[in-house]
């Protein structure tokens, strides 16, 4: 295995990622929790990057780590227990968590593994150099999400617009007054 610099970057966002997403579920701080939220969603637009979708990692940034963290972050702040060290009423759960986490891992690699849209064998690498210099353009983007004739994303990206709606409402559950 030859370590580049595209792999050197990689393995560091990797790290950032999974790092960030622990602090999200393991903090106590709720604030501290959203922040660690931004820079999850920064690490994940850095790998959409590297993986020459320039476009996705646009809307990653501005609305995942611009709108959605703020929209979080103001629902906590108005809040009138946001100031509580341990604000956090799920940090003490972190074993069901873990248990769904391992659970859905599982379910994840079961499905990826056995799919019928698998790109390549468990142990084949995946070349994304193989797909042109324009697979990142919007063009290209536009025709894998609509295309009838082709393997469509329209389920992967209506998935995605219910993760930002879930986001949305539960943005809307925490800033609520009781």
């Amino acid at each position: 295995m030859s370590l580049d610099i595209p792999t050197i970057a990689f393995y560091l966002i990797a790290i950032v990622l999974v790092g960030s997403a622990l602090a999200v579920v393991l903090l106590r701080n709720i604030v501290h929790s959203a922040l660690f939220l931004a820079v999850m969603f920064g690490a994940a637009a850095g790998a959409y990057v590297l993986l020459n979708a320039e476009f996705i990692a646009i809307v990653q940034v501005l609305i995942y780590a611009g709108a959605v963290t703020i929209l979080v972050l103001f629902a906590i702040m108005l809040t009138r227990n946001a100031q509580s060290q341990s604000s956090n009423p799920f940090a003490k759960q972190w074993w069901l968590a873990l248990i769904i986490c391992v659970l859905l891992g599982f379910g994840l690699v079961y499905a990826v593994g056995n799919s019928a849209m698998a790109v390549a064998s468990a142990f084949a690498p995946v070349h994304l150099a193989t797909l042109g210099a324009d697979s990142g353009t919007v063009t290209r983007l536009g025709q894998l999400l609509y295309s009838p004739f082709v393997y469509s994303y329209v389920l992967p990206f209506e998935i995605a617009s219910v993760v930002l709606l879930v986001a949305i409402i539960g943005a809307i559950v925490i800033g609520r007054e009781d």
